[in-house]
């Protein structure tokens, strides 16, 4: 999980959420386990299902929600553990290995992002009664997840620029760029060679729970319940997506659609879809501050040492306050090939692209004035600041966006392909008592 890099930002974790940001219980120890499901050449274990039950209810109760029976989560989450073995196993055969480095930086930036340190996280772990080796456990498996798909999935992507550029162009493409929602989703499926006689009746229960929707009914509950959507177990909840993401005739309905309701059921090539409109964001022109600023640097050498160059540059820059030309010392003096030549000019500049001790002094100094010399990892400088501006940066980062809404959408079509095909060729024989027996 798009690395997620983070856990992917193309990828979304499975259950780290379950894990990491609620305070799940740990499983109790079974005196007696027993294999609830063969898939290919592994098993679940009913210990694995008993966990991850318990830790998708303490999700949904710290959500604030009425915890569906067990039965019925365990339908739900038995099939999410089939198809993470799945990847796990394609994972393992496919030589993927996460060392102890890359699992402890994953550690870390899960710990940062709630606010703690490793040792915090740990002593957190330990209070809810989470295995700190478990959840090391649990991370590496969705970090293999997320590098399965990479490389069977988001490697096998490409958007052209003539793609971007008709996205771009396109009516839709300029409607979806000023805007993004957050969703969730209730999916009732019908099989590809569904007949009339099932189709009507997925039709009818989707309608039926869009009208429970319409009188109250927690979305995500019901989509707990009932939904076979990916998301069933999050409530749902798709993240943040752009409307051109989603199969029509979603691409269109949702800026219409307020914050808080539901659209009608849809029907789509794998079912009847629900969707809820969580939040709204996007829309607004980017602004970017540029700088037009020209510079001196010279740098320490074998032959003119740190106290030297320094020395250099507070000559340089006396020169220049008593009226030296300073492109012309620039010239002269400056070892910046890539501003040398043009008499130290760097033209308009985003201070973001450049180092921090440079960028500081930047800012500081008042347009029209030379800055003191000042030291950073490239040597001493002497600065002038020529100009201000606020730069509509409107344009490149709407194609950046289109790039990543076609990227995005492309992968959610493939991913959603590729797990249903391995889950088809796949031998899964299921032994949960009242569940449907399935193998091939």
């Amino acid at each position: 999980m798009n690395v997620k890099t983070k856990l992917s930002d193309c990828l979304r974790p499975l259950m780290l959420g379950a894990l990491f940001l609620t305070t799940a219980a740990s499983a109790a120890v079974q005196s007696i386990d027993k294999v609830v499901a063969i898939v290919d050449n592994d098993v679940v274990m009913q210990s694995q299902l008993d966990q991850r039950v318990r830790e998708v209810q303490q999700t949904i109760r710290k959500r604030g929600s009425a915890v569906p029976p067990s039965s019925v989560l365990e339908q739900q989450v038995l099939e999410r553990l089939i198809v993470e073995n799945l990847q796990l196993q394609i994972g393992d055969r496919s030589g993927i290995r996460i060392t102890d480095e890359e699992l402890n930086q994953a550690v870390g930036t899960i710990a940062q992002r709630n606010n703690m340190s490793v040792e915090q996280f740990r002593a957190a772990l330990t209070r809810d009664g989470l295995s700190y080796d478990d959840a090391r456990e649990q991370i590496r498996r969705e970090m293999v997840i997320s590098r399965v798909r990479q490389r069977r999935v988001a490697e096998r992507i490409q958007v052209s620029e003539q793609e971007v550029k008709n996205f771009l162009a396109s009516d839709l493409g300029k409607m979806q760029l000023s805007e993004e929602f957050h969703l969730a989703n209730i999916l009732i499926p019908t099989p590809e060679s569904a007949n009339a006689d099932a189709i009507q009746s997925a039709a009818k229960q989707a309608d039926a729970i869009y009208q429970q929707l319409k009188q109250g009914a927690d979305f995500g509950q019901l989509a707990i319940a009932k939904s076979a959507s990916e998301t069933a177990l999050e409530g749902g909840d798709m993240g943040w997506r752009k409307a051109a993401q989603l199969p029509p005739p979603f691409d269109r309905l949702l800026s219409t659609l307020p914050v808080g309701d539901v659209t009608q059921p849809m029907r789509t090539p794998g079912g009847f879809i629900i969707l809820k409109v969580l939040d709204k964001r996007g829309g607004e022109t980017q602004m970017r501050d540029e700088v037009h600023v020209r510079h001196i640097l010279v740098k320490p050498s074998p032959i003119r040492d740190e106290a030297k160059t320094k020395a250099l540059a507070e000559s340089l820059y006396s020169r220049i306050q008593a009226g030296e030309d300073f492109g012309e010392l620039a010239k002269s003096y400056s070892e910046d090939p890539g501003s040398a030549l043009n008499g130290g000019d760097l033209n308009w500049i985003d201070p973001n692209v450049l180092v921090p001790e440079f960028r500081e002094v930047m800012a500081k100094t008042p347009q029209g004035q030379l800055s003191k010399p000042f030291q950073t990892q490239y040597g001493w400088h002497v600065l002038e600041v020529l100009g201000r501006r606020a730069t509509d940066s409107t344009s490149q980062a709407r194609e950046q966006q289109a790039m990543t809404v076609l990227r995005n959408r492309k992968y959610d079509e493939e991913l959603q392909t590729w797990l249903r095909q391995i889950r088809d060729e796949a031998y899964v024989e299921i032994k949960l008592p009242g569940a449907d027996q399935a193998a091939q």
